[in-house]
Formats: C-alpha cells, sequence, structure tokens
C-alpha cells in the first residue's frame, strides 16, 4: 500500500502520518465546499436567462441543503462501513459529474435535480462530518486543533471560491463558473487515491498523542441501522438536543443566509455583485484564522461557553448589518467581525459530541447534529428567498436570524444546569 510506505518514510523524520491525512482532508473539504457554494454567485445569472423567480430558484438549493445535513449521519456510518476513500472517490465523482451537466440545463426540473439533489447528495457524503471522524480517528493530542483547521477549510471553500465565480459569471458566464470546481475535484480524486488512509491501524501507527496502536472495530453491516441505532442511544440525552437546536440556528445564520443571499442583498443597496464577493472572501480569510483560533480554544476553554459568545457575537452583527453603509470600506468591519465567528462554532461542537459520545460514536453523533445544522440553513436559504420575493426585501430574514442567534447564546448557558453537561466538557 503507497500510504504504508509514505508513512514510514515519515516516521524516520519524526512526522506522525495523520497530518497528511489532515492535509488531503482539508483540500476535499476546500473543493468540495466551493463547488457547492457556486449558486451564490448565480441566483441573478439564472433568474435572467430562465426566468425563473429567486424563490424558486431558492428552494431548489435549499433541497442541496437539506440533503448536505441529512445524509450526514449516515455517511459517517457508511465510512464506517466501506472507508473513507472510496466515499470520498463516490462524493466527488457525483458532485463533479452534477456541475458539468448542469451547464447544459434548461429546464427547472434539471437544476432541482443536479443542484438540488445530485450536489447535495455527494456534499453530504462529506461535509463536516469527515474533518469530525478524521480528528477522532487519527489525533487524541492536538484534536481541537484540527478540528478547527479542517472546519476552517470548509467554510472558506464556500466564501474565497465566489469572487472567481463572479468574475467568470461576468466575463465569461455562469456555464465557465462551474469549470474551476470541476478541476478541483480531479485534484481531489488523485490525492485521496494516493494518500488516504481510514485509520491508524491501517498504516502501524498509533493516534497521534498515544503510544499504543489501537485495532479497528468490527465493520457495521448495516450502515443505516447504525445511524438510527446510534440516534436512539443519544436522544435522552439533553445535550444532544443543545448542540442540534444551536447548530440549526447556526445553519440558519450561516450557509442558508450569508452563503446564499448576500451577494443579491448587496445588490438591494447598489454594491455590485463581484464586490460583494469580494466581501465574503474577506469573510473567507478571516474565517480561516477564526476556526483554527477556536480550534486551539476548544482545547484550553470550557465549550459551552466558547459556543456562548460565538452565537451571542454573531447576532449582534447580523442585527447591525441592515444598518451598514454597503461599499466595500463600510461592510468590511462587518466581513471581519463576522468571518472570524463564521463556523468557529464547530471545534467546541464536536468536541462536545466527542468527549460525551466516545471517539467511535462521535462522527454519527456529529452527523445528527450537523443534520439540524443543514435543516436550518435549508429553512434560512428558501425563507429568506420567499421573504426577498414577496416583501421586495431581505431585511426581516437578517434580523430574524440575528435575533436566533441570540436565542442560541442562552440556550448554551442552559447546558450548565446539566448534570451530564460537565461530562461533555470533561478532556478527550
Amino acid at each position: 500500500m503507497f500510504a504504508q510506505r509514505v508513512s514510514a518514510l515519515m516516521a524516520r523524520r519524526n512526522l506522525h502520518y495523520g497530518w497528511l491525512v489532515v492535509s488531503v482532508t482539508f483540500v476535499t473539504l476546500l473543493m468540495t465546499a466551493g463547488a457547492m457554494s457556486l449558486p451564490g454567485a448565480l441566483l441573478d445569472p439564472l433568474h435572467q436567462e430562465f426566468g425563473w423567480s429567486i424563490a424558486d430558484i431558492s428552494q431548489a438549493l435549499a433541497v442541496r441543503l437539506v440533503l448536505f445535513g441529512l445524509v450526514a449521519p449516515f455517511s459517517a456510518a457508511i465510512m464506517e462501513r466501506f472507508g473513507m476513500r472510496n466515499v470520498i472517490l463516490l462524493a466527488v465523482s457525483l458532485i463533479g459529474s452534477a456541475l458539468l451537466l448542469a451547464r447544459f440545463m434548461t429546464a427547472y426540473w434539471q437544476l432541482f435535480v443536479l443542484w438540488g439533489l445530485v450536489v447535495g447528495l455527494g456534499t453530504g457524503l462529506t461535509a463536516l462530518v469527515l474533518g469530525a471522524m478524521v480528528s477522532g480517528r487519527w489525533f487524541t493530542k492536538r484534536r481541537g486543533l484540527v478540528v478547527g483547521f479542517l472546519t476552517a477549510s470548509s467554510a472558506t471553500g464556500q466564501l474565497s471560491f465566489l469572487p472567481l465565480a463572479t468574475w467568470l459569471v461576468a466575463t465569461h458566464g455562469w456555464r465557465a463558473a462551474v469549470l474551476p470546481s470541476v478541476a478541483g475535484l480531479v485534484l481531489v480524486a488523485v490525492l485521496v487515491t494516493l494518500f488516504m488512509a481510514d485509520r491508524p491501524a491501517d498504516v502501524g501507527l498509533p493516534p497521534y498523542g498515544e503510544t499504543q496502536v489501537l485495532p479497528p472495530p468490527a465493520p457495521t453491516s448495516n450502515a443505516f441501522a447504525r445511524a438510527f441505532n446510534v440516534l436512539a442511544e443519544v436522544a435522552s440525552v439533553p445535550v444532544f438536543w443543545v448542540l442540534a437546536a444551536t447548530f440549526f440556528i447556526c445553519g440558519l445564520s450561516t450557509n442558508g443566509l450569508i452563503q446564499q443571499h448576500f451577494i443579491p442583498f448587496c445588490g438591494d443597496f447598489g454594491l455590485q455583485a463581484v464586490q460583494a464577493s469580494f466581501v465574503l472572501a474577506i469573510m473567507g480569510g478571516c474565517d480561516f484564522i477564526g476556526t483554527i483560533l477556536s480550534g486551539w480554544l476548544s482545547d484550553r476553554i470550557d465549550s459551552r461557553w466558547l459556543l456562548a459568545w460565538y452565537y451571542g457575537l454573531r447576532g449582534l452583527s447580523l442585527l447591525y448589518l441592515p444598518y451598514a453603509h454597503f461599499s466595500i470600506a463600510g461592510l468590511s468591519v462587518f466581513a471581519v467581525f463576522y468571518g472570524l465567528d463564521w463556523v468557529a462554532t464547530v471545534p467546541p461542537t464536536v468536541k462536545l459530541a466527542t468527549a460525551h459520545f466516545g471517539r467511535e460514536k462521535a462522527g454519527v453523533v456529529f452527523g445528527w447534529i450537523f443534520a439540524a445544522h443543514q435543516l436550518g440553513a435549508a429553512t434560512a436559504a428558501w425563507g429568506a428567498g420567499l421573504t426577498r420575493t414577496e416583501l421586495s426585501t431581505y431585511v426581516p430574514a437578517f434580523m430574524a436570524a440575528g435575533g436566533l442567534c441570540l436565542l442560541a447564546t442562552a440556550l448554551c448557558l442552559m447546558m450548565r444546569g446539566s448534570p451530564k453537561a460537565k461530562l461533555a466538557v470533561a478532556p478527550a
């Protein structure tokens, strides 16, 4: 196995192979997230070319976000059964094929099938669950930092590719905007084939921070039963529902709202699409820093307090946004502040899930929590589009999201009253 030879070579240089697995996972999440975010630059072009309303386009894209989340708990179980490498290769094949076929679509049902169903399924097979599984399997020491690093990759991919996409839309049309993502997915397929290993034991290593090689558990015969069995086990634990509820609000206030509707929202105030996408790129860069910092902090500070601060600050920034000056300079403060907080919630959430429910169940548990995240994203993607169509303004959607973030702060603080929550923040 090629990975074993590379692992031996790295070991002679005192480097753990887990860091290479993290690097491959980083590129995977970066490219798949970038592919999933493309519609954020295409709402107006699709509306202008085909005459579909913003509400109708948002409805199809909301299906993508729902699948992105609902597939997550099953993808964790499927990875346990068939291996991370095989699942990633299937995912990038689905996403890449859908993007290429979307260049030839002429009817709304094709948008619904390709960008709603197929891209939703493909991205859901990896999503943030992949990062949670890699960090849980390969790392005991530095786990929070790894989660932050991989989460930053996913969120940065969602934002940083949009300037290129909007430029291509403006200069070559929206069909050209999908090609860089397809090329990136081909690169992912090559890297995963060569270097991805499912567990440290596959290359004869213990997890980073341990000294004993851990034998892999017996494979799960039925991935779907495994996902539902884990859900049944954790459904009676209050911490699970608090994490799911707050992550619902997290998705509602990020992927579903900002990622999908920020560019047309800025357009309502006179800021052009390319300029608005540049603001999103600033968010992406700040998010990369903020999420890695969040991972570092989650190894040192009570994760419940981190979550409370993150949701509170995010809520205040969303309530401020409609009153900002809609220029690149005027939005820069919002972009930096909001970007640092974009998905900083993920490392402490994963840390709580892993610590409370155990290393082997953490991937599936986080998959269910992430499903709630994407249900929130889909709610905002559809709801904000409906608000824009019916009321001719996005402002109520942004104000509602800000208020719900403040509610999430209160929910995080409520975890202090649960005896089980104290277990959730024990060292992993």
